[in-house]
């Protein structure tokens, strides 16, 4: 997937979507180190695997001009995670279509910015990409995700399990939430 259209930078009413800087990675790999921040995922990373995690979102920006943006709040500047537009691997509902997707650092929880970065995003996939449709996918238990996909509108597709998570592991049950593109406003 490349688009000719990059998206290096976004801004909603209180953050900062962008590239991702050097002074991303120590907060970076703090967040991914955290064992309640990454307790849906298969285990928390190293800063080794955080850091080659940024170049590889970095490569796929300069391959299709977006990915998942580093989010900032604009009036303190202060590094909260990532959000953004993946593409979907094989073996998942919805696979090579658009995933949104977000990890934030526990302090910015429940403040409303996953949703509002979510929202900006969706605005990247349908308005400036021309996407019909997108996808999220979670682990079923993940609820706090599952309420930001409910209020981006998105609704629940399938359940199913992640091939890339092993047999007997509780976050193998994953969920997708599915939403097409709101109808044009006359």
């Amino acid at each position: 997937m490349t688009t000719e259209v990059r998206f290096d930078r976004l801004r909603t009413e209180r953050l900062v979507m962008r590239r991702w800087q050097e002074s991303d990675r120590a907060p970076f790999a703090e967040l991914n180190a955290d064992p309640e921040t990454m307790r849906f995922f298969p285990a928390p990373l190293d800063r080794a695997v955080s850091d080659a995690l940024i170049e590889s979102i970095e490569t796929r920006f300069d391959r299709q001009g977006f990915g998942f943006w580093a989010l900032e709040v604009a009036a303190t500047g202060a590094f909260i995670g990532l959000t953004g537009l993946n593409p979907l691997p094989d073996g998942v509902p919805g696979a090579g279509g658009l995933e949104v997707g977000w990890r934030l650092a526990r302090h910015a929880w429940r403040h409303g910015y996953a949703t509002e970065a979510a929202r900006a995003a969706l605005g990247v996939a349908f308005d400036q990409l021309g996407r019909s449709e997108i996808w999220s996918l979670t682990a079923v238990l993940n609820e706090p995700s599952q309420a930001v996909m409910r209020r981006l509108g998105l609704t629940e597709a399938a359940r199913f399990d992640h091939p890339r998570i092993l047999p007997g592991d509780p976050l193998r049950r994953q969920v997708a939430y599915h939403g097409t593109r709101p109808p044009a406003r006359g």
